[in-house]
């Protein structure tokens, strides 16, 4: 909580950071940027009541899915969070941007789901961030969907491997888990229906081009279906604008239609086009510990911020 000066002091700082229309599009993201890093110094980040478990869904790939899911899950828990990412996905791209070892061998989200692996014989720490707690993927997810058809209780695997996790560490005195990510593959198996039915909230990263739209009602009307039959708590809580491009229109005609058709759930913060979080994956990082300082580093630590204060508890 900051005092009333540093209130004050952060408003003139505000106040003192020009207006620049998108006319010129670098001016205006320095701009931007700057504002950001006023806003964010000394913030404070809201931890929610209770364990809060998010799937990353997109039936479309290439929408940033992954970058998503590990830069807000790494920005929560620089914020102080304890986070948990559960990588549901066989190409374990989660595991390789997080740097957690994910050879043949390891043991992974296939453990848990199919040969009954307490999940905390599973879970790693974050090398550089100690409140960042992953469950890997291994090339051996890639079987487990024809695996889990012939499991009783397919659907519902990762959400009892989930619960007993986080009683597990209460039985054992460990601070509670804050926030769980589950980052799912681009299609409907019945990893991603573990996923869902695991989660209480959806984050659909929807990316600002052309198509951005396309499959989400078939996604929605399957989140649904879940609700329905599986999952009466699942709900879309959160989408997040990715790749935003200010010098195309096309950015921003796709922002102003999402945001007609999903106000509430779409968050104020977008992610703009960067090549700094591209990058960072191949360093076994993410962006907020490859170049804090950069754009795509400050728009996820402000959406960080956003999904915690919407889930903040009433005071």
């Amino acid at each position: 909580m900051i005092s009333s000066s540093e209130r004050y002091d952060r408003d003139a700082l505000l106040a003192s950071v020009p207006q620049v229309d998108a006319s010129t599009p670098l001016a205006a993201q320095l701009a931007e940027d700057t504002r950001r890093r006023i806003e964010l110094s000394n913030a404070s980040f809201p931890l929610p009541r209770q364990t809060r478990v998010f799937t990353v869904a997109n039936q479309k790939g290439g929408v940033g899915k992954t970058t998503t899911s590990v830069n807000i899950a790494a920005a929560l828990a620089r914020a102080g969070a304890r986070v948990l990412v559960i990588d549901n996905d066989p190409q374990g791209n989660t595991s390789t941007a997080l740097n957690i070892p994910h050879q043949v061998g390891t043991m992974s989200t296939y453990d848990v789901l199919i040969n009954d692996v307490p999940m905390h014989e599973a879970v790693q720490v974050h090398e550089e961030i100690d409140s960042l707690f992953v469950l890997p993927s291994t090339i051996d997810l890639s079987g487990a969907e024809i695996e889990l058809v012939m499991i009783e209780g397919r659907e519902s695997r990762l959400r009892s491997a989930l619960t007993d996790y986080l009683r597990y560490r209460s039985r054992n005195g460990q601070a509670r888990i804050d926030y769980v990510f589950i980052d799912c593959p681009p299609s409907l198996g019945l990893l991603t229906i573990n996923a869902f039915v695991a989660a209480q909230e959806v984050l659909i990263p929807i990316q600002t081009e052309y198509y951005a739209l396309e499959g989400l009602s078939q996604l929605l009307s399957n989140i649904d279906l879940i609700r329905q039959h599986l999952n009466s708590a699942l709900h879309v809580s959160t989408i997040l604008l990715t790749m935003y491009d200010s010098r195309t229109n096309l950015s921003m005609q796709v922002e102003e239609e999402v945001r007609e058709h999903f106000q509430d759930q779409t968050l104020d913060t977008v992610i703009p086009r960067s090549i700094r979080v591209s990058e960072a994956p191949g360093h076994g990082q993410t962006v907020m510990t490859y170049d804090p300082r950069s754009s795509g580093a400050l728009a996820y630590l402000k959406a960080a911020q956003e999904i915690a204060e919407r889930g903040a508890p009433l005071t």
